[in-house]
Formats: C-alpha cells, sequence, structure tokens
C-alpha cells in the first residue's frame, strides 16, 4: 500500500503563519495590561486604618483596619476587579470595615478609589510611599 501525503502550496502555509502570528501579536497586546499605576501600597499602616497592597498580577493583601484582607483580583490597566476577598472576622469597636465590601478599584493618580459592588464609591486610599 502506498501513501500519498501531499502538501499545501508554500505560499498559503507562509500567508496563514504571518496572519496567525500577526493575530497572536495583537490579541497579546489588547487588554495586556500593565498594572502599573495600581501596583503598590494604598491606605495607611496606622492602627485602625486600612490599607491594601497590590500587586502586578492582581494578588492584594491588607486590612480594613481591623481584619486582615487577601484575594486575587484581575488588573486592566488602572482597574482592579477584586476577586472573592478572603478575611478574618474579628469585632472592632469604632472601625469602619469598608474596605471588606469592594468589588473594584480605580487609580486616579495618587487616590485608589473604591467601588461596591454596585458601582457606589464606598471610599479613598492615597497612595503610600
Amino acid at each position: 500500500m502506498t501513501r500519498t501525503i501531499r502538501q499545501a502550496p508554500a505560499r498559503l502555509l507562509g500567508g496563514g503563519f504571518v496572519a496567525a502570528a500577526a493575530l497572536a501579536l495583537l490579541a497579546g497586546c489588547a487588554g495586556t495590561p500593565s498594572g502599573a499605576a495600581l501596583v503598590g501600597t494604598w491606605g495607611s499602616t496606622a492602627a485602625s486604618q486600612p490599607n491594601l497592597t497590590i500587586e502586578n498580577d492582581g494578588a492584594f493583601s491588607g486590612t480594613d483596619g481591623c481584619n486582615r484582607l487577601t484575594g486575587k483580583g484581575s488588573v486592566d490597566g488602572d482597574t482592579i476587579t477584586f476577586g472573592p476577598i478572603a478575611s478574618t472576622m474579628m469585632a472592632c469597636q469604632g472601625v469602619d470595615e469598608w474596605l471588606a465590601k469592594a468589588s473594584s478599584g480605580t487609580a486616579k493618580g495618587s487616590t485608589l478609589v473604591v467601588y461596591d459592588i454596585s458601582g457606589n464609591e464606598i471610599g479613598k486610599l492615597d497612595k503610600s510611599n
């Protein structure tokens, strides 16, 4: 039994490869967030004050002023959409625990504006140096 292997004409392979490479390059650029505007520590590290440290990959950790917070979000340019937030459950008097209700945040200069799930602004954190 004889098998015949057919090859596509070279001009089709070359054009297809170039088109696929260009598409992959464009897909890699579109929506590839640098996260540079978000990376760093936001808020105060003083006792009973909220703060949040955001990594380039969207991982975050901090405190709402009482409870420790941690999780992994999705970064797109200057905006982070927080994934589920894991939190300790300590009871603290006189501490506004608004940061635990964060759904997203947007870096606006040296301020991180934080929004709840309804898109309402719930707080702001200044960038720490």
